[in-house]
């Protein structure tokens, strides 16, 4: 005969095994489920994928609540350190490993403007603007830490719903503008976010002016990190010759290498999205082509697919999250106050990403007009109406670090944090369902079919002719070419700097990188 005793303590195991394992899989199930029905949209003019996971999510937390009567909306619990640690990395590295190099860094001065200043001048927009509204509203309380937070928190875009609709073959600037800007916007505001935590404003003294320092002095380390990390990847595989013998070691190591860069800059206080995305376009650019073919091919698959289902989960979460009774019971203002925070942080994003996107992007237009006659670098009034539209949109980034500001482990009990929560949560649901339904025709209206193909970049003339093993100075020649050579290339990086920087870059890459790290010349010497 088998004990009670025992009987009763498997009973409690299996319990409490079925307790973790049961949310899991229901999460996975609706996740499948919203796979399938996105699909089913996948031409819809309205509808794209980010739009349906967070339907999704709405009705799956309404159902929940109405098997639990009210008491829970979630099938799991939102925790900022499983986002940082787990969803995001996948996210940002295969944005590097993606990005159409060539474009990107022919417009690298306008999408740093747009990415960074941006940033700036955005969170000033609504940090003030909160500031001035919000105890008028009688949300009190707030530091000013805590606007500071709000203003970077809000400032930080999700461009999902945009790039869903435009074509990078169709679109080049304009796709490289937003996806570029889109990533670079990321990174900083959760930097700028993680500069300001360690900003003691109660002190006004010199050290409160170094918070622009310190933000390049992590933007610029971050950078150095995921730069090392893929060239030292890119030695490893080219130098061992991995795919010899499996293709799964090589993909393995492409993964936990870039993986283990994210976290090595977390654990020195760095950004790792900065390090990780800069990984993933040195490991696209040398790493990429030192692997098997089958391998290259699995490569590019496997991390669209890892971050296809982290952006998936996240709007997934966001709508359920949505329906939670809890937040919602602790705000302890009217709905009139709610309803004008709401509005106003809804405003204050419009303002604030408008301060920038057109006086830059006449900055950038006056500065690309001088470098070259090419009216295929302008950016048109209508491109810059789609690049402001694409930032409108909140994401993934602004519920972490809300969540990550206003709550220790995803919860709290503060009435003030919880509305601050349940702001951020509408404001996201709102840019995303609204901006987002408006977004096909929109682009489908300032951009006609037809029109798209007349904005494709092309080089400089003769560019393609030109000598790129010419060295930059060369000890064989006489001191006379040397300084006449470099007093033409001073005149070169005057008129036209990205160029000019571009073109010296290709000719270092292929002297001196390529035959090291590996590249598309080298194919022929691979293992």
């Amino acid at each position: 005969m088998i004990p009670l005793s025992l009987i009763s303590e498997c009973t409690k195991n299996l319990a409490s095994e079925h307790a973790q394992v049961v949310p899991i899989s229901l999460f996975v199930a609706v996740l499948c489920l919203t796979l399938i029905i996105g699909h089913l949209f996948e031409r819809n003019r309205w509808i794209n994928e980010s739009i349906v996971a967070i339907i999704i999510g709405i009705i799956a937390g309404i159902i929940l609540l109405l098997i639990s009567k009210g008491k829970s909306s979630r099938i799991l619990t939102f925790n900022e350190e499983l986002f940082f640690i787990y969803l995001l990395p996948p996210i940002i590295f295969n944005a590097g490993f993606q990005v159409k190099k060539k474009q990107f860094f022919h417009n690298f001065l306008t999408i740093m403007m747009f990415g960074v200043i941006g940033v700036f001048i955005s969170t000033f927009v609504i940090t003030c603007g909160s500031w001035w509204i919000f105890p008028k509203l009688n949300l009190l309380c707030l530091t000013a830490k805590d606007y500071l937070a709000i203003g970077t928190i809000f400032s930080a875009t999700d461009t999902v719903c945009t790039l869903q609709v435009l074509h990078q073959d169709e679109t080049p600037l304009l796709y490289s503008l937003v996806f570029g800007e889109g990533v670079v916007n990321d990174a900083t505001s959760v930097v700028l976010f993680n500069a300001v935590q360690k900003l003691d404003v109660s002190k006004f003294s010199s050290k409160t002016f170094r918070l622009i320092g310190d933000f390049f002095y992590l933007f610029g380390l971050s950078t150095g990190l995921g730069v090392l990390a893929g060239l030292l990847t890119s030695y490893i595989l080219k130098a061992l010759c991995f795919g010899r013998h499996s293709s799964v070691r090589e993909i393995a190591l492409m993964i936990l290498k870039a993986y283990l860069s994210y976290m090595l800059a977390e654990l020195c206080d760095l950004s790792g999205i900065i390090t990780v995305f800069f990984c993933g376009i040195l490991m696209s650019h040398y790493a990429w082509y030192n692997m098997a073919e089958t391998s290259r091919i699995t490569t590019r698959h496997v991390f669209a697919t890892m971050s296809f289902i982290a952006e998936t989960f996240i709007f997934l979460y966001v709508g359920m999250d949505a329906l939670d009774i809890e937040k919602w019971k602790m705000t302890k203002l009217s709905y009139g106050s709610l309803m004008g925070i709401y509005s106003s942080l809804i405003l204050l994003i419009l303002v604030g990403r408008a301060a920038f996107v057109f006086p830059l992007s006449a900055i950038a237009n006056y500065t690309n007009t001088r470098a070259s006659s090419d009216q295929a670098s302008r950016i048109t009034f209508r491109q810059q109406i789609i690049v402001w539209w694409a930032g409108l949109m909140r994401g993934a980034v602004s519920i972490a670090l809300a969540f990550k500001q206003f709550t220790f482990s995803g919860v709290t009990s503060d009435p003030v944090n919880a509305t601050m929560i349940t702001n951020t949560i509408i404001v996201v649901l709102f840019s995303t369902l609204v901006f987002g339904f408006l977004t096909k025709p929109l682009i489908r209206y300032l951009l006609p079919h037809a029109a798209t193909r007349k904005n494709i970049i092309h080089e400089e003339p003769g560019s393609q002719l030109e000598d790129l093993n010419l060295p930059l100075l060369s000890l064989e020649e006489s001191a006379a070419t040397n300084i006449s050579r470099a007093k033409e290339s001073l005149s070169m990086l005057i008129e036209s700097p990205v160029f000019t920087i571009h073109h010296f870059w290709r000719r270092f890459d292929d002297a001196y990188m390529r035959p090291i790290f590996g590249g598309p010349h080298n194919n022929g010497s691979q293992c």
